[in-house]
């Protein structure tokens, strides 16, 4: 019987890894065919063979504690292009990543955005890690979050899902530069890497 077991747990494990690698399939062919249909898009149809991820892992999708901040001030959020942007601090996470690695991070909304009733829940997350300038872009990534996806406290972060910001494939775009305090001083291998194609010249 423990044999049985054994067996029947290595193929729901395996069945869920299928599943999950899928799903994230699925997402990626989403993010790359939204970069066809964006007017203001960086990149067109031949560029995305130029677009490379790290491979789905699940250990990257975590649940992270949520503490809501309130009376926030409205701060000016630097962007690559030397402009800057309207942010406020929403929330603080914290989160063990690889094992016992507790890591601490700030979700952020736009002022702008929580105007326009399509974005007014969307969540900001920019961070740095250690593949920046190796594996993955030396800007740092993005990754999309809900207000609704905060359920009692608790919210789940799957860093498969982190993106480049335009500016990874084309100069002239104001993309925010993440805050030092969501650097985190691990290598977090997943999501999208290095784009390596030529970079673009936005006219």
């Amino acid at each position: 019987m423990k044999i049985l077991s054994i067996v029947l747990l290595f193929i729901s494990l395996n069945t869920f890894a299928q599943n999950y690698s899928e799903q994230i399939g699925i997402h990626r062919e989403n993010y790359k065919q939204d970069f066809i249909k964006e007017s203001n898009s960086p990149l067109k149809k031949d560029d995305l063979q130029n677009l490379h991820f790290y491979d789905a892992d699940s250990i990257y999708k975590v649940s992270a504690d949520v503490e809501i901040l309130k009376n926030e001030r409205v701060f000016k959020m630097p962007t690559y292009d030397g402009t800057s942007a309207a942010f406020y601090r929403y929330a603080k996470i914290s989160f063990k990543l690889l094992g016992d690695t507790l890591l601490h991070m700030t979700l952020y909304k736009s002022v702008a955005l929580s105007g326009v009733p399509k974005y007014k829940n969307l969540l900001f997350l920019p961070f740095t890690d250690e593949t920046n300038n190796k594996e993955t872009y030396g800007g740092g990534r993005y990754i999309d979050l809900d207000v609704k996806d905060i359920q009692n406290s608790h919210i789940i972060i799957d860093f498969n899902k982190a993106y480049n910001p335009y500016c990874a494939f084309s100069d002239g775009y104001r993309c925010p530069v993440p805050p030092e305090e969501n650097n985190v001083e691990v290598a977090i291998k997943a999501g999208e890497k290095l784009y390596s194609g030529e970079k673009k010249h936005k006219k």
